[in-house]
């Protein structure tokens, strides 16, 4: 079996997945598929077929689900254009390859940090709210009036 995004799905056959299948298993459209490929973000070529269609091999639906994951905790696509270069490029570089992932893991967690604080704040409007409500005083929450011009 063959994990990507997490769940455990059925081998990927030996002559590989068309395009539309290999979005639906990985969950991105065809044309990001066709944008990974484009901008640089595949570390191995995409199969073809004679007739020169696209097959994807079980490596590619996993390389997918990565850069997937680091697009969506904000890595930019220089950054995971430049992490696909350095493993595409093989052995010798995994210092590099490290140092790109712990400043990337650094910024996600400065992320998290930031949205915890907003969620606090949130959180004390929600008990105001819920307070004011209750108490029968929701009326009196602040509103800003504006006075004619």
């Amino acid at each position: 079996m063959v994990e990507v995004n997490g769940q455990c799905r059925e081998p990927v056959p030996e002559a590989g997945l068309s395009i539309a299948e290999a979005a639906r298993r990985t969950g991105v459209s065809a044309h990001t598929l066709r944008y990974y490929e484009r901008a640089g973000l595949v570390v191995t070529p995409v199969d073809r077929t004679h007739g020169n269609r696209r097959r994807y091999r079980a490596l590619d639906l996993k390389w997918i689900t990565v850069c997937t994951r680091l697009r969506a905790t904000g890595m930019p696509i220089k950054g995971i254009r430049r992490y696909a270069e350095l493993v595409a490029a093989g052995g010798g570089n995994e210092v590099e390859r490290l140092q790109v992932l712990e400043s990337h893991r650094d910024q996600v967690l400065a992320d998290l940090a930031e949205l915890q604080e907003n969620l606090r704040l949130i959180d004390r409007k929600i008990d105001v709210y819920r307070g004011r409500l209750a108490a029968g005083d929701a009326d009196q929450l602040w509103a800003p009036h504006r006075t004619p011009g």
